[in-house]
């Protein structure tokens, strides 16, 4: 009997790494390159021979979606399939078994004609794991390996890649494709999320490049701290938007109060007095100054109290609640907005020294960014900048005729 099976087309680029491939294959790749489809047929092939493959991702969320349609493709010729230890057999004799690298033993023991390493440059000591525990795995069968992943600074991954560049090398071998080099995908799509993702972003999750500094968020500060403290009167008629970051225990208050129509910077101010009573007063003072059109406020639950006060005042708060899902596009407009160059700030120690140590972490669970200062460092004037920028990007609701001061 006949069976057919269907798997998804190869691209050039894809057919050309699996022709061109030595016994380490380390391929580092941009987003929706179609990495995986290439693991999965090289995972299939094998065991379509009658041989065992091992699968090993740096947790169970991003080796699942594989699982999934390998099982489905592969089911008119499964044997036996395993869901709890994600272990399929076939009836060619063929077995594939998946892995977590969170147990750096995983894999110990077994022994495999080939084994893929999805997402590589997610694992923490990569290099010591393959080593000492996945290449004995190879010894019986004489196995090759494939490192599939897009770039995360220079870490074991890295390495490897750099190993396999040499072309003299017998047994190591790397490719390097960017998200464009899919042909399956639309280059009008791909043109547009580039458009709307920081130069960082877009060189390693796009083009695949290794960024030596990849968790730093704000760059090209240089060129964007030409603005000086200046007064209402250089600014007449102007739309001044305040953003305001609520000191909390060992935080400071900070107040960023940027000109819309000048695209600068034009005061702030940062202060570690917690009372209630003191901050509002000092923003208070401010806005009388300044006569903000809007003042966007982080609205936390030492924030609101705050905020509902000043608006019996008559200032033209807007409330901001600051989630892990609404953090990271407000950190990210304003990368963006450096990397353009399109506002000027102050160009003060403190303040540009936590624009400098500023992070960029991505969750190996989730595959989302989060954003925060280092351990033991303060943020606070980053959020009072992102909000008054937000607050000008955005058009955030104002009021310029209700003030009581």
């Amino acid at each position: 009997m006949q069976i057919n099976l269907t798997f998804p087309a190869l691209h050039e680029a894809q057919l050309h790494i699996k022709a061109n491939r030595k016994r380490f294959t380390v391929a580092c790749c941009g987003r929706r390159f179609g990495k995986n489809i290439l693991e999965e047929d090289l995972t299939a092939e094998t065991l379509l021979q009658g041989y065992p493959v091992g699968w090993f991702a740096p947790d169970y969320k991003i080796l699942m979606d594989s699982w999934r349609r390998l099982v489905s493709i592969l089911q008119p010729v499964t044997k036996q399939k395993n869901e709890s230890e994600h272990r399929l057999e076939l009836v060619t004799g063929g077995l594939v078994e998946f892995w977590t690298m969170q147990d750096e033993n995983a894999g110990r023991s077994r022994k495999y004609k080939r084994v893929i390493i999805d997402e590589a440059a997610l694992v923490p000591n990569l290099e010591e794991i393959f080593n000492d525990s996945i290449v004995p795995t190879l010894l019986d069968y004489g196995g090759d390996a494939f490192f599939g992943s897009t770039p995360k600074g220079h870490n074991g991954f890295w390495k490897f890649y750099h190993i396999g560049l040499d072309d003299s090398n017998p047994v190591w071998k790397s490719f390097h494709y960017t998200t464009y080099d899919n042909p399956f995908m639309s280059k009008d799509e791909v043109d547009a999320l580039v458009a709307n993702r920081p130069e960082e972003s877009v060189r390693q999750e796009i083009m695949a490049e290794f960024l030596e500094g990849e968790g730093a968020v704000f760059r090209n500060l240089a060129a964007c701290m030409g603005a000086h403290k200046s007064t209402p009167q250089e600014h007449p008629g102007h739309r001044i938007v305040f953003g305001v970051d609520w000191g909390k225990q060992n935080d400071y208050t900070a107040i960023s109060a940027m000109c819309d129509d000048c695209k600068c910077e034009v005061e702030h101010d940062r202060f570690n007095q917690i009372d209630y009573e003191f901050q509002r007063g000092r923003l208070v003072t401010l806005a009388q100054y300044w006569r903000p059109s809007s003042i966007i406020a982080e609205a936390n639950a030492m924030g609101e109290p705050i905020i509902e006060q000043l608006e019996r005042q008559g200032l033209p708060m807007v409330h901001f609640q600051t989630t892990a899902q609404s953090k990271p596009p407000l950190i990210e407009s304003m990368a963006l907005a450096f990397e353009r160059a399109e506002y000027q700030w102050i160009d003060d120690p403190v303040w540009t020294a936590e624009l400098e140590a500023y992070e960029r972490k991505v969750s190996t669970q989730t595959g989302r960014s989060s954003y925060s200062a280092p351990e033991g460092m303060h943020d606070d004037t980053v959020m009072a900048r992102a909000l008054s920028l937000h607050g000008m990007l955005t058009g955030a609701a104002t009021v310029t005729d209700n003030f009581i001061y």
